[in-house]
């Protein structure tokens, strides 16, 4: 049987790190292009589990964003409705009182813009058609990547953007339609 006493162990991310401590991993994203552009917009985490709320607000504030911890969907419900503009929320689905699903539900009913990332140990197919079914935009299954995360993170800024940018075509549009219909009252035919 080989020695293996002077074998050096590394966890599995750490291995690629080594001699670069600086330089990101080519599958390690960087936070700080969307920051740039979504630093106040907030980030709800609805988690249960002390351990997991508390890995989960680490990255967010590691990352720069600006989030709103929340200990059950009641209180992930509370700070939803309190925000102004839109919002991207990361849930749990099994938690006391109202669980993900319900808050997915609640939120769609109630018609704010909102990019909800189910974040769920419930990995079978049904419980990912049922979260998305629900109302969840994404669905992430624990334990998760941390950058799998950011990136999944990412896309729903990116669409909370592009949302934006749309609302305020469509403004745009009904102001000029407004303009339109005046102008067809003062020309005569």
């Amino acid at each position: 049987m080989p020695n293996t006493q002077n074998i050096p162990f590394s966890p599995p991310w750490q291995i690629s790190d080594v001699g670069k401590p600086d330089q990101p991993k080519a599958t390690e994203l960087d936070a700080r292009l969307t920051l740039a552009r979504f630093a106040q917009m907030p980030v709800v985490i609805a988690e249960d589990d002390l351990v997991s709320r508390t890995l989960i607000g680490s990255l967010m504030e590691k990352w720069g964003f600006k989030t709103v911890i929340a200990q059950d969907g009641h209180q992930a419900m509370a700070a939803l409705r309190s925000e102004r503009g839109p919002a991207l929320a990361v849930l749990d689905w099994m938690m006391p009182g109202m669980d993900g699903l319900q808050v997915c539900r609640r939120v769609r009913e109630g018609g704010k813009m909102v990019y909800v990332i189910m974040l769920t140990s419930l990995g079978a197919k049904e419980n990912i058609v049922e979260g998305l079914h629900a109302g969840a935009d994404d669905y992430l299954i624990k334990p998760f990547d941390k950058n799998e995360l950011l990136a999944r993170i990412q896309v729903g800024l990116r669409i909370l953007e592009l949302h934006a940018a749309l609302a305020a075509r469509v403004k745009e549009l009904e102001k000029a339609a407004g303009e339109i219909d005046d102008l067809k009252f003062r020309i005569p035919l």
